[in-house]
């Protein structure tokens, strides 16, 4: 797997990133080629340490983050955190294909950066990526988020999944 460490008003110390790359080396059984997870350190304002991990791995994000006075535990979470996201789908993937003994997890798409503008608080650019309604759902869980957008796979169609408030999922399909 290959780490990249960022930072932002923290200078992490050389035991630190070979800690993170070592700690974060023991996710690479999860995937069957080369991946990408990028750190993020930062000090918020509350002077506590915030450390933010994404890992690209083809059309699949995994994400997490954890704020502590202590880098190391905020590392030991953050591992702990993606180890249970990547277990899940697994154990999703190896249900959903019971003939095949070894299921990896190989995709991921880049994270676009964040952009203040008058008025817009986060804009977002996003890389659709061509997917079935089960996979977007899928994707969506691993994030976290309340909705997804991807390119409908078979139609070719832009379309969004998003979470009912009274539970299931609703299905927007553009024209």
């Amino acid at each position: 797997m290959n780490v990249v460490i960022n930072s932002k008003n923290v200078n992490p110390s050389d035991r630190l990133a070979a800690t993170i790359t070592n700690k974060m080396s023991r996710l690479d059984k999860y995937f069957s080629q080369d991946t990408e997870a990028v750190i993020m350190l930062s000090e918020e304002k509350s002077g506590l340490a915030k450390m933010e991990a994404t890992i690209h791995a083809g059309s699949l994000n995994f994400r997490a983050e954890e704020s502590s006075a202590d880098l190391y535990f905020c590392l030991d979470k953050v591992i702990d955190k993606l180890s249970t996201q990547m277990s899940r789908l697994k154990g999703k993937l190896v249900k959903r294909h019971k003939d095949v003994k070894e299921v990896y997890i190989s995709e991921i798409p880049d994270v676009p950066d964040a952009v203040e503008d008058q008025g817009v608080v986060r804009t977002k650019e996003i890389e659709l990526t061509a997917m079935t309604r089960d996979e977007a759902i899928l994707q969506m869980e691993l994030l976290d988020h309340s909705f997804f957008a991807y390119a409908d796979s078979e139609t070719g169609t832009t379309n969004i999944v998003y979470k009912r408030n009274h539970g299931g999922y609703g299905l927007l399909i553009t024209k």
